[in-house]
């Protein structure tokens, strides 16, 4: 079973027993989140849509606050002199997602 969920805008595809990386979530490690209502279900080939939403809950355990990836952000002109280079590393929440329904 999976089901699509929007957090914090995103609109993710979520399975129980894995984990997901949702843009930085209040809360501490261990504390349970719910992440909202599913928009898509997916059970034993069967897909339900919602209108825009189901009334399935999405819940899950906060397991570490992480940093993504650094991204380079590079600014140049041409025969002007002008270069800047900015750094970028996005928070990141790591969920594990306890239920879906």
């Amino acid at each position: 079973m999976y089901a699509i969920v929007n957090i914090a805008g995103k609109q993710t595809k979520v399975e129980a027993n894995k984990f997901v990386y949702a843009h930085r979530l209040a809360g501490n490690v261990g504390d349970k989140v719910e992440l909202g209502k599913a928009m898509l279900t997916e059970s034993e080939g069967t897909i339900t849509i919602g209108s825009p939403l189901l009334d399935v809950a999405v819940m899950g355990t906060i397991l570490s606050h992480v940093k993504g990836d650094k991204v380079l952000v590079f600014k140049k002109k041409r025969r002007k002199g002008y270069k800047k280079l900015n750094g970028h590393r996005q928070q990141f929440t790591k969920v594990m997602i306890n239920s879906i329904g």
